[in-house]
């Protein structure tokens, strides 16, 4: 007979991530703006390796979601599968990743895109007063124009969308601003059709001043990273995934 696979428990696994933690890791992440009180300090390098292990394992994804924890909760996007998943999970997840910039701005978006719903869920999400719900939705909107055919996206929303960002994004909330100028970048890498749109936009918003915390990280200059794409020829190439 061929061997059974072992099941593992969510209390093994937030033990084995809690001892793969660090100090100065859980440190950079509370720079990043997790609470220290829900990061164990462990390298998005060993979730990833541990997510392999567990592939497939959709309840026990859920699981460790709801552990709160933030290893734990990035863990479950790398292993749940969204198009499984119901609306009102999704709206739940989006929610509960308040105050954790990690998982609402790469987490959630994850499983969000490959559900059918990913696009109403998207624009629902940007018009929140929520700045991690809104910030979320830009993010999702973002990876849907990074993995689906420019032929099932809807440009003309799209072009009224990039009016919206360079209207609204000096007064929006300081991680939307981030997740706005993504928005554009990701219009301007990957919707080839919107290409001058995108440029024009990039130009009008210009550097976006966004509040990065203690860290060294830096906004992209929409512009810059648009023309870098161009020059290499990449402009249009869509992403299988847009797990990290």
């Amino acid at each position: 007979m061929p061997a059974v696979k072992p099941v593992k428990s969510v209390d093994a696994l937030m033990s084995t991530l809690k001892k793969k933690g660090k100090e100065n890791t859980r440190q950079i992440y509370s720079r990043h703006g997790i609470p220290i009180d829900r990061t164990y300090g462990a390298s998005t390098a060993d979730i990833k390796a541990i997510a392999k292990t567990i592939k497939g394992e959709q309840d026990l994804a859920y699981q460790l979601f709801d552990t709160g924890i933030m290893e734990g909760m990035y863990l479950a996007g790398m292993v749940a599968d969204g198009a499984q998943m119901t609306r009102k999970q999704l709206e739940q997840w989006c929610e509960a990743a308040v105050g954790m910039q990690m998982i609402s701005e790469y987490t959630v978006p994850w499983v969000t895109v490959d559900h059918p719903d990913a696009h109403d869920l998207a624009l629902q999400w940007m018009k929140s007063k929520n700045e991690h719900v809104a910030s979320t939705g830009w993010s999702a909107y973002a990876g849907l124009l990074s993995t689906k055919p420019d032929a099932e996206l809807d440009l003309a929303e799209i072009e009224k969308l990039l009016a919206s960002v360079v209207k609204e994004i000096p007064n929006a909330q300081n991680r939307v601003r981030y997740n706005m100028n993504g928005f554009v970048i990701a219009v301007g890498t990957y919707v080839k059709p919107l290409l001058k749109q995108a440029k024009a936009a990039a130009k009008q918003i210009g550097d976006v001043s966004v509040d990065m915390g203690d860290t060294s990280c830096k906004v992209p200059l929409a512009t810059a990273y648009i023309a870098k794409t161009e020059a290499a020829g990449r402009i249009g190439k869509k992403r299988k995934t847009i797990r990290c």
